[in-house]
């Protein structure tokens, strides 16, 4: 499982079904954790937390991972190249 801090904001709307993706730079830090997704296909389980605490709100989702453009009503900019975490699946 990954743990990954999210915004209030995008936060609620995963949690509701709304959002369907989440965006994260193509830097060092992410191609550690997502490179192995990207060739196997194979879902991952991420946690999202609202915040940096352990007792921070949470919602748990499954999803594959892949290389594009984002939604920018969803938070992405416009022509810039992310992570993207399709969510299959809110627990």
């Amino acid at each position: 499982m990954i743990i990954l801090p999210i915004k209030k904001k995008w936060f609620k709307m995963i949690k509701a079904g709304e959002k369907k993706e989440e965006y994260r730079d193509i830097k060092p830090y992410y191609n550690s954790r997502f490179t192995p997704f990207l060739k196997s296909y194979t879902p991952i389980h991420v946690r999202f937390r609202n915040g940096y605490s352990r007792q921070s709100p949470c919602v748990d989702v499954l999803c594959w991972v892949s290389i594009g453009e984002g939604i920018e009503k969803w938070g992405a900019q416009t022509g810039k190249k992310y992570y993207v975490l399709h969510i299959e699946k809110v627990y």
